[in-house]
């Protein structure tokens, strides 16, 4: 219960700061460049289902900590990230190119692009968070000593988050790489500096 509460306060906390940003830039906002990956991606819309898969993924890692103080600091570190983040949105309002075709013919597309606009585009806080999981995710598994296979599952869907990002058309390549960057620094950090960890485990 203290894990789902917390989660969902926290979410709801970043969203009001995102969408805040979003709407009200402060400065003028950037269109971010196209690169030739960007251009060979097509839209697809089926990238939709990994892409939203991320509210999932970002409880994995909390789920695994069961000391209260491994979840005070895990918490502490990814809302550190989301405040850079967001400071980096504040003094450099970015945007993705608006789209070259009708997204009307994909419903559930259109509703995303209705509540998620494409702004605040550099660093991809999509990939930034899931960057972040993926490393603490990975971390905790080797503590455990699960199969392999489970860890190549936990790979295998960062990348298809980070991927959908792309095939989707919300981020294009540089944001990708400034998102991933951020998060695996924070994350790095994260375990660089924390108190020797409890037991680990399904709480």
């Amino acid at each position: 219960m203290l894990k789902t509460c917390g989660i969902s306060a926290f979410i709801w906390i970043f969203f009001i700061a995102y969408f805040e940003l979003l709407h009200h830039p402060a400065h003028p906002v950037t269109l971010m460049p196209l690169t030739v990956l960007d251009r060979m991606i097509p839209f697809q819309a089926l990238g939709l289902a990994p892409y939203l898969s991320l509210w999932l993924y970002l409880g994995i890692a909390p789920g695994l900590l069961v000391a209260l103080r491994d979840l005070i600091g895990y918490a502490l570190w990814i809302a550190a990230l989301c405040g850079v983040g967001m400071a980096c949105f504040y003094a450099w309002p970015t945007a993705v190119p608006p789209l070259e075709f009708d997204i009307s013919s994909h419903p559930g597309f259109a509703l995303l692009k209705g509540v998620d606009a494409t702004g605040n585009a550099c660093p991809s806080m999509h990939v930034a968070t899931a960057m972040f999981t993926a490393i603490w995710i990975e971390h905790l598994l080797r503590q455990l000593q699960v199969p392999w296979a489970l860890r190549l599952t936990n790979a295998v869907w960062f990348t298809a988050i980070a991927y959908a990002t792309l095939a989707t058309k919300q981020h294009v390549l540089l944001d990708v790489l400034a998102g991933a960057t951020l998060g695996a620094g924070f994350a790095l950090a994260a375990l660089r500096w924390r108190p020797e960890p409890a037991s680990t485990g399904p709480l």
